[in-house]
Order: C-alpha cells, then sequence, then structure tokens
C-alpha cells in the first residue's frame, strides 16, 4: 500500500495528467494563429534548406527570434513525419516537467501533499492552457524557465547543490536562444541574497566560493553558445551584408531596442495588472486570504517564501518595464506563484469548509470539472476553429493558376506555409510590393501575382482581377499581366526572393 503513495509514481501520475489535459486534441490541432503559422514555416525550411544557423522566411532572412525552438520542431518533423503533430510536442515537454519539477520541489521544500497542490495549481490555471498548447516559442520557453528554476531552488533552497546550479545555468544559456528572456530564474539570486544578509531562514548558505559561482556564468554562455558560436562562425568566414544585418538585428534591435522602445504591442506600465485577474484563475480568488498569511510567514523570516514570492514579482517587475507587453509574458513567473500558494492550501481549506464535508464535496466536484472541461475544450477548439483559410486559399490560387509561378503582395506567413506553387516576392514588409509585382509581371508574363483587393487599384484594373478567396486580413485576388493599368512605374526592387516547397512532403 506504502507503494502506491511512492513521490516517483505520484509524480509520474501527475505527468500522466498534465499530457493528457495539455494534450487533449493532440493530432486533430492544426496551424492556425500567425505564430504557429511562422514557427512552423521557419522549422519547415530549415529541413528544406539545410540553413540551420540563420533562419529563413520564403528565401528572406527571418531575424526576429532565436532558432532553437524552430530547431526543435524541425527534430520532430524529421521524428514523427508529421508537422502538424510536430509544433505541438514542445508545448508537451514543458508542461510535463514543469509538472514534475513543481511536484519535486513542494515536496522537498515542505511534504508530499503540497507537491500535489502545486503541481495541481499549475494544470489548474487557465494561463496554462493558453501558452501550453499553442506551438508558439514561449511554450517552448517554459521547458528551460522549469528546468532553471528547479536547479535554482534546488541549490539556494536546498542546497549547497552546485550540479543543480549549473544545470540552471545551462538550462537559462538554452532559453535565451529559444527567446531572449530565458535568463529570468537568474532573478531569484536578488531575494535569496537578501535573505542571507538578513538572516532568513530556509535558504542554503554558501559563503565563499566565488570560483564555482563564476562557473554558472560559464555554463550559461556555453548554453548560449549552442547557436551563438557557430553563428559567429558563419558570419566571419562566409557574411555578407545581409548575415552582418541580421547579426545586428538579433542581437541588438530584438533584444534591447525591443525591450527600451517596442514597436508592437505597446502598453501602459500597469497593463499586466488586467491581465493577472483571468489569466492566473482561479488561483487570484484566494489572494485575499493568501495575501495576509503570506505576510506573516515573511514576518516569521521564512526564506523559502521570501524566494518565491521575490521572483514572482521581480518576472512581472521585469515585464512591466519593457514598452512592448503582452499576455504570456508573464507566463513563466506561475510556476512560483503556485509553489508559494501551495502550502497555504491544506490551511485554507480548513478555514473555508471546516467540518462541512458538504461543501468539501461541492469544491471537489468544481475542480474535476475545471479539469475536465479544460479536457474537452482541447477537442472543441480544434473544430470550432475551422480550417486555416490560407490552406484553402493556397489551394485555389494554385488551381487558378495552374500552379504557375505566384507573386505575393500584402502577404502572411500562412501563405508561405500552404503554397502549392513557385513564389516570388520583395522582403515581408516591402512598402512597394504592388508596384514591383506590376513590374514582375510586364517582364514575366506567365507568372500572376495575388493581391488584397483594398489595393488593387493602385496598380491593376478591378474588372480583370479574379477573386481567389478571403482570410482574416483581407479579400484576395488574382491578377496577370494583362490586368496592368500601366499607372505603377517602380525602380527594381533591390531584391527578388524565389521559393518552392518543391516535392518536400510538406
Amino acid at each position: 500500500m506504502r507503494r502506491a503513495h511512492s513521490p516517483m509514481l505520484q509524480c509520474l501520475a501527475l505527468v500522466v495528467l498534465a499530457l493528457l489535459l495539455v494534450g487533449a486534441g493532440f493530432g486533430i490541432r492544426q496551424p492556425f494563429n500567425v505564430d504557429e503559422e511562422r514557427f512552423l514555416g521557419v522549422s519547415l525550411e530549415m529541413l528544406h534548406s539545410g540553413s540551420w544557423v540563420i533562419p529563413h522566411r520564403a528565401g528572406e532572412i527571418y531575424g526576429d527570434k532565436p532558432p532553437l525552438f524552430m530547431w526543435a520542431v524541425a527534430f520532430f518533423i524529421w521524428l514523427t513525419g508529421s508537422p502538424g503533430q510536430a509544433l505541438y510536442i514542445p508545448g508537451l515537454l514543458s508542461a510535463a516537467t514543469t509538472t514534475a519539477v513543481l511536484y519535486d520541489l513542494g515536496r522537498r521544500l515542505w511534504c508530499q501533499r503540497v507537491g500535489r497542490i502545486a503541481a495541481l495549481l499549475f494544470l489548474a490555471t487557465y494561463q496554462t492552457y493558453s501558452v501550453l498548447r499553442v506551438g508558439q516559442i514561449d511554450s517552448f520557453l517554459c521547458l528551460w524557465i522549469a528546468v532553471g528554476f528547479y536547479g535554482m531552488a534546488r541549490h539556494l533552497l536546498l542546497g549547497p547543490a552546485w550540479g543543480w546550479f549549473y544545470l540552471a545555468c545551462l538550462a537559462m544559456g538554452l532559453g535565451i536562444i529559444s527567446k531572449g528572456v530565458g535568463f529570468l530564474p537568474a532573478l531569484m539570486l536578488l531575494p535569496y541574497v537578501y535573505a542571507v544578509r538578513k538572516g532568513w531562514q530556509g535558504v542554503a548558505i554558501m559563503p565563499g566560493h566565488g570560483r564555482r559561482w563564476a562557473v554558472g556564468f560559464l555554463m550559461l554562455l556555453s548554453g548560449c553558445a549552442v547557436w551563438l558560436a557557430p553563428l559567429l562562425a558563419n558570419v566571419w568566414l562566409h557574411g555578407g551584408a545581409e548575415e552582418l544585418a541580421y547579426l545586428k538585428e538579433i542581437l541588438l534591435h530584438q533584444t534591447g531596442d525591443r525591450f527600451a522602445s517596442a514597436w508592437d504591442h505597446r502598453e501602459p506600465f500597469w497593463y499586466f495588472l488586467t491581465v493577472i485577474p483571468q489569466y492566473w484563475l482561479p488561483l487570484v480568488l484566494a489572494l485575499p486570504w493568501l495575501v495576509p498569511v503570506w505576510r506573516r510567514q515573511l514576518q516569521r523570516h521564512d526564506g523559502r517564501l521570501l524566494v518565491l514570492l521575490g521572483w514572482v514579482v521581480l518576472v512581472v517587475l521585469f515585464f512591466c518595464l519593457s514598452t512592448g507587453k503582452r499576455k504570456l509574458y508573464i507566463f513563466p513567473a506561475v510556476p512560483g506563484l503556485v509553489l508559494a500558494a501551495a502550502p497555504m492550501v491544506p490551511w485554507l481549506l480548513r478555514r473555508w469548509f471546516g467540518d462541512r464535508p458538504k461543501r468539501r464535496s461541492v469544491f471537489n466536484s468544481v475542480a474535476v470539472a475545471w479539469f475536465f472541461l479544460w479536457f474537452v475544450r482541447g477537442f472543441v477548439e480544434p473544430y470550432t476553429d475551422g480550417p486555416n483559410p490560407h490552406e484553402k486559399l493556397m489551394a485555389e490560387a494554385a488551381r487558378m493558376t495552374s500552379s504557375a509561378e505566384l507573386v505575393l503582395v500584402g502577404w502572411r506567413e500562412g501563405h508561405w506555409l500552404f503554397a502549392r506553387q513557385p513564389l516570388v516576392h520583395f522582403g515581408f514588409a516591402d512598402p512597394l510590393a504592388i508596384e514591383h509585382a506590376a513590374l514582375w509581371l510586364r517582364t514575366h508574363p506567365e507568372a500572376y501575382a495575388m493581391v488584397p483587393v483594398a489595393e488593387i487599384e493602385r496598380c491593376f484594373l478591378r474588372n480583370k482581377a479574379r477573386a481567389v478567396g478571403s482570410t482574416s486580413r483581407a479579400e484576395w485576388v488574382i491578377v496577370g499581366p494583362d490586368a496592368d493599368n500601366g499607372q505603377c512605374s517602380p525602380t527594381t526592387p533591390a531584391r527578388a526572393f524565389h521559393f518552392s516547397w518543391g516535392d518536400t512532403g510538406r
């Protein structure tokens, strides 16, 4: 009987639950939003072209994000042969890892019951599903945040454990080359140093060891070097102007510049205060009771709670300071929050229900229903979303043009991902794309162009355009050289990008 309650079996059961809840609908979900289309397309193009160090989007260098997530997706495409499934496997790995991490830390810091509660609170959180069920970088970043969080907690709260600290640093380095904020677990050092200096209980005291701490920084750099070393070598040996521009874009513009002066998703400092009440449900409902308990524990100098809550506050504050904000940015703070709340839950339940078993039974029923609804939603969402409109659009475009060369104007990632014919474009954000398309058709009479209806009359005759379909952004039409209205006289584009999926089995 005791073996049925062993930590290993409990952890395994919770991991299976995580895979069932987050993986619900796996196999029927397909890329739908722009992020999923982009990252799946970049991953497929890596397999298609063999350009692993510098990612590309339809033949043009893609400089917005580091490539580790795309490497992972490409690996799972190669492993499974199914792009639609491979895109979601990193999120499943993150769910399983974070659940196991929270259970084990709760068990070691307090007891097995607290470990179970921490894992279940994480799986009950609304934002867990909104992030881990989608095929985008943040679902993969959570994996490295979880490993870094675990290693830092084992070292700072249960240590000394230098091996776990070095693993945490390596994970942070890999997190950085997934998305620049992979270093977030290192913020735990700030409340930890305060707790040590003030003599708080529950933290590991490690005087000296300067060299050992420095090795951690080297481990972080080695994680970054998995990509940065071949990138720098590639640019040094073979790089031209485009590669140098990419290096500047990815290392400077997409990191420091984006944090200090974002050009997308600009929100006020207090934006996340409007996000947390919804996305951190149901735990936020208990905050009126949790905050006083946390305050009393902190007054008793509980270093464990200080490090965990201090880290949560620092993560949220870090993203508040950025001018660009999205709801999913604060998700890395959730593991710290649920682990800080978990030891208080048994006390809360006793206070709320006492010796009233009927109320406790209602609470248990609501909890089970909450998890069940998330499981069902995983199967319902793919059907409510319906088929990807870009897939239908590009199939119709290939039929109407007999799969001839197609010039893209005002295109998005879905056009490229689902293309069934050779493509030509002049850069993802070329403001003169329609004028360049008109020039291209004059010199390539066998080609066609796909243009948003709103822009058609700049260079083409509306009555000679053929409707091809619509997406959420626009109505689209096909035009040939005979539709040229002669009103556009552009200069030759700096570069025309050619791309075709060929026979990749995509």
